[in-house]
């Protein structure tokens, strides 16, 4: 199977999400062609972004002329406007495109995009939310939920693991977790391995289910 991961990509509406996107993938050099019925939000990131034009991205026909069925991936941003959302959903499927993302800012708005066809629905404000409540709750410097109930956190090492090498903190049979990189102050994350020997000041990431890193990151 190919690789598709660098080909451009459509991104309609331009609010902070879809323009945050926009312009991070023009930053790792995917091309991106930017759609958004504001004249003034076209006109606010045309210095930025190569391609981006103001069209109605409920009209089928002004999608067939941008070449919008050309595309391998499109990302649906809108998020306020729920029914152009829906439609402009409904329409990037109705013309073939292989990956649709597009975002829900509710459970509802999300399961009627699962249905009329989107490949993945995303929930920025949600998964941001989540995200920051985890830090905010404990002793996390961050957190990222790579699946339903499964998570990678960063932290600092308990105290009970400083100075010992990891094979002997029998940490995975003990509370069901996996140190999987470390960066000692003033250096890169590196792999963790059994012969690691953890030091106050590292940052670890640690890798388990959500319930038990939330235990471990509770662990002073």
């Amino acid at each position: 199977m190919a690789d598709r991961g660098n080909e451009p990509v459509v991104v309609i509406g331009l609010g902070r999400f879809g323009s945050s996107l926009a312009l991070e993938l023009t930053r790792h050099d995917t091309e991106v062609l930017a759609i958004d019925s504001r004249p003034k939000v076209v006109q606010s990131l045309a210095g930025q972004l190569t391609h981006v034009v103001a069209a109605d991205s409920t009209d089928i026909e002004a999608l067939r002329q941008l070449g919008v069925p050309d595309f391998y991936r499109a990302v649906v941003g809108i998020g306020t406007d729920i029914e152009a959302s829906i439609l402009t959903t409904s329409l990037l499927v109705e013309l073939g495109i292989d990956d649709i993302w597009a975002k829900a800012i509710s459970r509802q708005h999300g399961r009627i995009l699962d249905r009329i066809g989107a490949h993945h629905v995303v929930f920025p404000e949600h998964d941001m939310g989540e995200r920051v409540a985890h830090m905010v709750s404990g002793r996390m410097l961050d957190y990222i939920a790579v699946d339903e109930d499964f998570a990678i956190i960063k932290v600092t090492p308990p105290r009970d693991l400083v100075g010992i090498p990891l094979r002997d903190t029998q940490l995975r049979t003990r509370r069901g977790v996996t140190i999987v990189s470390v960066k000692t102050p003033d250096s890169p994350f590196t792999y963790a391995s059994a012969d690691t020997i953890l030091a106050y000041g590292d940052v670890i990431l640690v890798a388990g289910t959500i319930a038990n890193v939330e235990q471990f990151a509770n662990t002073v």
